[in-house]
């Protein structure tokens, strides 16, 4: 008597407890960092309190990679890290922080969610053209924003559409440099030296915009602002990061990139419930069409990798 050969069902690897928690980490702490930047700017104005952030955070992780023996950065290492903070740091988060004085942290994250979708566009404009489904989520993301400064969050503060509008283009323009023209020191060392950089560009930002005159009439801190700030240096730039370069290296890249469409709804849920913004109807729909842009994009991007 013969016995069938049977051919075993494909199933789906289950995740491990480590791609569940760098999940989580990049869901939720990236989620909850744009309401404890608006908790930071209590006491904290803008540029200060992201320059002695991420300055913080960057020797922090450089001593760390140098103690584990990490090379230095050379010198270009060091120039193109100059370059990228100053756009990714210095621009993107910096315009953050600027507009959350003006903006609630749930619509300034539902904006930030078409940076995806805007370096897509980027690229197309460099010929490097998208499928139909990254066509489709360009339309649906850009569309999604231009009706959401439409909105009355946006719509009552023209500086911060326009400072959330430059980060936007800021951090594109630092991230496609980075991968393309301006590349960084390898892993973290790479990372900790743009966190650097920017830093210390935002503190100069922050003398030009008399920042440090207004810390001094607000000196001391809340409470409140000084938890909040200490939570975006350990969980918002060591914690989260170094899961979403775990997620780059051992998960799937829809996966890894899942939290852009995810980190929009946990801040907006977290601002209204927790700060009490007021999120009207109208922009709950506007970013929902941001962020089907943004799944189309990663459904394009998957499908075009097959």
């Amino acid at each position: 008597m013969t016995t069938a050969t049977l051919t075993p069902l494909r199933t789906t690897p289950a995740l491990s407890p480590l791609i569940i928690a760098c999940l989580a980490a990049t869901w939720l702490v990236w989620g909850s960092t744009y309401l404890a930047i608006k908790y930071a700017l209590i006491s904290l104005p803008p540029f200060v309190q992201m320059g002695s952030r991420f300055l913080v955070a960057g020797l922090v992780l450089m001593a760390w990679m140098r103690w584990r023996g990490a090379p230095w950065p050379d010198r270009r290492q060091w120039r193109n890290a100059l370059a990228v903070g100053t756009l990714m740091l210095g621009g993107g988060m910096g315009g953050t922080a600027y507009a959350e004085q003006t903006v609630g942290s749930g619509l300034v994250v539902a904006f930030i969610a078409v940076v995806p979708v805007l370096m897509v566009a980027a690229n197309a404009l460099m010929g490097n053209l998208p499928s139909r489904l990254e066509a489709l989520g360009i339309a649906f993301g850009l569309g999604g924003v231009l009706l959401l400064t439409q909105g009355a969050g946006f719509a009552a503060s023209t500086p911060g559409l326009i400072a959330i509008a430059i980060a936007c283009l800021a951090w594109c323009a630092g991230s496609m440099l980075s991968q393309r023209r301006l590349p960084l020191a390898p892993g973290a060392t790479g990372f900790a030296s743009e966190m650097i950089c920017g830093g210390v560009v935002l503190l100069m930002m922050a003398a030009i915009s008399d920042d440090y005159a207004v810390l001094a009439r607000q000196w001391p801190p809340e409470p409140v602002s000084v938890a909040a700030w200490f939570y975006l240096v350990v969980a918002g730039s060591l914690i989260a990061f170094n899961a979403y370069m775990v997620l780059l290296a051992k998960a799937p890249t829809g996966l890894a990139s899942s939290y852009c469409f995810v980190n929009p709804v946990i801040a907006m849920l977290l601002g209204v419930g927790i700060a009490g913004e007021v999120v009207s109807s109208f922009e709950w729909a506007s970013a929902g069409l941001v962020l089907v842009g943004v799944v189309l994009l990663l459904a394009g991007r998957k499908s075009g990798a097959t």
